[in-house]
């Protein structure tokens, strides 16, 4: 546990919470802010401060024993999971729905374009969500830039609806929208029923929600509003409205990048967070915690960086053995080379499976697909390559004298002119 900044306050806290929790991190992801300010949180503008340290083990080799009912550690930029908690299991997702209302605005508008905001965008008072606003009004134009940066820092409901309006004609036609393209992603056991989440009947899965937070981490738009601490939006009358950030983890966690918090009583506290280091880009997601998210979070990228290595399982040309195809055996070689994560502790426990194509035939051209190569970690496929047909043995050098090469060389070429003539 490092303290954060050098007033002797701030110290005082981290020693504090050395002695009453031995197994936290506690670390700031910049130079000037240490820990997340309090901002309002639903419901009804509560303020609630956010955690100063995350309970995380002190040794995060083993897969780290959670709160949360769902959740899931992968390799943002293959897939590959690394660990999986319930993560076929659909939930609430609360505010998490609001990385699909982001995506597909972002899909279907310019940064620049200005929303007039419509009047069902305004949320009263004393609506359910009404403190995750940004107080909208009816008719007030903003760009959808700045909306989106609303929607994603400060979970503005009202920005949600105000986009979805802009972008679909109706709240109900956005909503189709996003249950289309999330077909698209391959989500299958994901519905929404709003652009915001509050209502509880849209529901995900960890598994699906990686799929979405892959394509959420592609848009270098998303990006780079869901790394940002703050946003100001300029207001023509009136102050600025001043943004900012819920993740927690842009400031306890180092390396952390974005995504995005939910909370409903329901879907309990929910959180998408991707975190980068040493070239490798991990992604935690937590469903369905009692308290709060971020330390389930932390605890799995925190397994993840430090629990894996980075492992090339095989290379392209590597030779593969040889293979039986119908008619013959032929040699085979990996035809790509493939890097995952593995559990240091298990790198020697990978092994290939090879699977020939029941249709390749003998001689196959080199180089031609005859098969797969698949990568295990015990019984789960951690990755595969193509097989593809080698190259055929050289032929062995004659050997002898010059004039015996040379006389076995001529017979060889009678014999195959006195064949070809019987041809």
């Amino acid at each position: 546990m490092t303290p954060l900044g050098g007033r002797r306050l701030l110290a005082a806290v981290a020693l504090i919470a050395l002695v009453l929790a031995p197994a936290t991190l506690l670390a700031s992801a910049g130079p000037r802010a240490s820990i997340p300010p309090p901002t309002p949180v639903p419901p009804n503008g509560r303020l609630s401060s956010f955690p100063r340290v995350l309970n995380t083990p002190a040794d995060p080799i083993p897969a780290p024993d959670l709160a949360a009912d769902g959740a899931l550690l992968a390799d943002l930029d293959t897939g590959s999971i690394l660990y999986e908690r319930a993560a076929g299991t659909p939930r609430p997702i609360a505010s998490v729905t609001k990385i699909m209302t982001a995506l597909l605005v972002l899909e279907r508008t310019r940064p620049t374009d200005v929303v007039t905001v419509a009047p069902e965008a305004v949320f009263a008072r004393d609506d359910y969500g009404a403190g995750s606003t940004l107080g909208l009004r009816a008719g007030e134009r903003l760009r959808v830039e700045d909306l989106l940066y609303g929607l994603v820092l400060g979970s503005a409901n009202d920005a949600a609806v105000a986009l979805a309006i802009h972008v679909s004609g109706s709240v109900r036609a956005f909503v189709a929208d996003m249950n289309e393209l999330a077909q698209g992603l391959g989500m299958g056991r994901t519905t929404f029923a709003s652009p915001h989440g509050l209502d509880d009947d849209g529901v995900s899965t960890p598994r699906d929600l990686l799929r979405l937070a892959r394509a959420a981490a592609s848009d270098p738009s998303f990006a780079a509003i869901a790394a940002s601490r703050f946003h100001t939006i300029p207001s023509p009358r009136g102050p600025d409205r001043r943004i900012q950030n819920r993740n927690a983890l842009l400031w306890l966690y180092p390396g952390t990048t974005g995504m995005k918090t939910g909370f409903t009583q329901k879907a309990g506290a929910c959180l998408v967070a991707t975190a980068g280091r040493d070239g490798r880009r991990l992604v935690a997601i937590v469903l369905h915690a009692d308290d709060e998210a971020f330390s389930d979070a932390a605890a799995l990228l925190q397994h993840g960086f430090e629990g894996f290595v980075k492992t090339v399982l095989v290379r392209a040309g590597e030779e593969q053995g040889s293979v039986r195809v119908r008619g013959g055996r032929v040699p085979a070689v990996a035809g790509a080379t493939l890097e995952r994560l593995v559990p240091a502790a298990q790198v020697g426990d990978v092994w290939t499976d090879i699977r020939v194509d029941p249709r390749a035939a003998f001689p196959p051209v080199p180089g031609e697909r005859i098969g797969t190569v698949l990568l295990r970690l015990g019984e789960r496929s951690i990755g595969r390559v193509p097989l593809l047909a080698g190259l055929p043995p050289a032929p062995l050098p004659l050997e002898g004298r010059w004039w015996t090469r040379a006389f076995e060389a001529i017979v060889r070429a009678g014999g195959d002119a006195v064949r070809g003539l019987a041809t």
